[in-house]
């Protein structure tokens, strides 16, 4: 997600520089000025990349963030002040990035500053609604019984990027053994049989003078199809890192068959579950409603529920501006109406998040069992159509010969 440096002004008439993610320039600023800032500059962060990977570091993978919240849940818990919790954290970690931005976190605490605020001031490192949580435990005195609700929500969205990284991983694998095999055959093979067939002079099938010309074609122009492959590539990573590209990809992703379904059941369902963690957390629906956009990933559902929240500071009722954001299923809408109605906003949140969670894994499924015989039979007719179109001559030439 790209990284914007905003100039700000505070409430209290201070103006500060701070960086924030967001999918794009226009819901940012949205963003900042619902909030109360006053918005004097953003400038969007070039080569970000090469930033992550050199001199400001990686961020916390999943799992290490994970192992390291958990630590310091466990921690929290037996009593500790923050300081020596830090340092008995700060004992295990190896030399590098992470510990040198604990190293920070731990002067400002010391320096007289709030944990919440700490963390905040490195964004790559602790995700905003991370640093909220934190700040919302702060304030209600129940710190680890907030970071302990948002480890389990963090527990969830692993199990459920897991098994989609999972489900990914075979069709990925088998379409660059297509591609190896094809262009081996294409480059290396079918010129070989060439040069037999025309030494021979016989005169060759339809099928096998396409297949032939294909190969002349790849091997001829093989450095300027690379090229121009590369060209795209990169033309088209601009293009969709742009504002207008990013929205009209994520309108395009939400139409594909199947696929369009797929990322609507994960975008409610990581809401949801990012919604009820705030709301539990007792950050008010609003603010919560605000700080859990994002994981719709989607700049589309994103502007939708901009809007929506927008009705809900109004004083609409959650559930009906949700159905005037126009991409909430009628059960869900159902279930957060009864929520709401009964004062269990945030259970009846998870419930539906629980629900989309097995919508997705039934998806997940019927995707992984329907797409591995599609994959074979694609890789046995290309892999099978050249063999049978350079080896046909061959066929007839030894009909000939009886």
């Amino acid at each position: 997600m790209p990284t914007f440096k905003c100039k700000i002004g505070m409430s209290d008439g201070r103006v500060v520089e701070k960086e924030f993610e967001s999918p794009s320039r226009q819901l940012l600023a949205e963003s900042l000025q619902e909030q109360g800032f006053h918005v004097f500059s953003l400038r969007k962060i070039p080569f970000q990349s090469l930033r992550q990977a050199g001199a400001m570091g990686p961020r916390f993978s999943g799992q290490r963030f994970l192992s390291f919240n958990q630590e310091f849940l466990v921690l929290l818990r037996s009593g500790l002040p923050i300081l020596q919790v830090l340092d008995t954290l700060m004992e295990k970690m190896e030399v590098g990035a992470v510990l040198a931005v604990l190293r920070e976190v731990r002067e400002d605490i010391k320096g007289g500053g709030s944990l919440s605020d700490a963390f905040e001031k490195f964004p790559r490192y602790f995700p905003y609604l991370y640093v909220a949580s934190i700040r919302a435990g702060e304030r209600t005195g129940d710190l680890p019984v907030t970071l302990a609700r948002y480890l389990d929500y963090q527990r969830r969205m692993e199990a459920i990027k897991a098994r989609i990284r999972s489900a990914s991983f075979y069709p990925v694998f088998l379409s660059v053994v297509v591609t190896a095999v094809v262009l081996l055959l294409m480059v290396y093979v079918v010129p070989r049989f060439t040069q037999i067939y025309a030494d021979a002079q016989v005169d060759l099938p339809l099928l096998t003078r396409v297949v032939i010309a294909l190969a002349e074609g790849l091997g001829r122009y093989l450095p300027l199809v690379v090229l121009a492959s590369i060209v795209a590539f990169v033309a088209g990573r601009i293009f969709v890192r742009s504002e207008q590209g990013g929205y009209l990809l994520d309108r395009l992703k939400l139409r594909v068959p199947f696929f369009g379904a797929l990322l609507a059941d994960y975008s409610i369902s990581s809401f949801c579950r990012t919604l009820s963690t705030t709301i539990a957390g007792g950050i008010p629906a609003v603010e919560a409603m605000r700080m859990s956009r994002a994981t719709l990933n989607n700049r589309v559902l994103e502007e939708r529920l901009l809007a929506a929240t927008r009705r809900v500071e109004e004083g609409m009722a959650i559930s009906e501006s949700f159905e005037k954001a126009a991409f909430f299923p009628n059960i869900a809408l159902r279930m957060i109406g009864v929520g709401e109605s009964t004062g269990a906003l945030a259970e009846m949140l998870n419930e539906v998040a629980d629900y989309y969670e097995q919508q997705v894994g039934v998806r997940l499924d019927r995707l992984t069992t329907l797409i591995e015989p599609v994959m074979m039979l694609v890789m046995g007719l290309l892999i099978g159509g050249i063999v049978v179109a350079m080896y046909f001559p061959i066929f007839q030439l030894a009909g000939t010969v009886q």
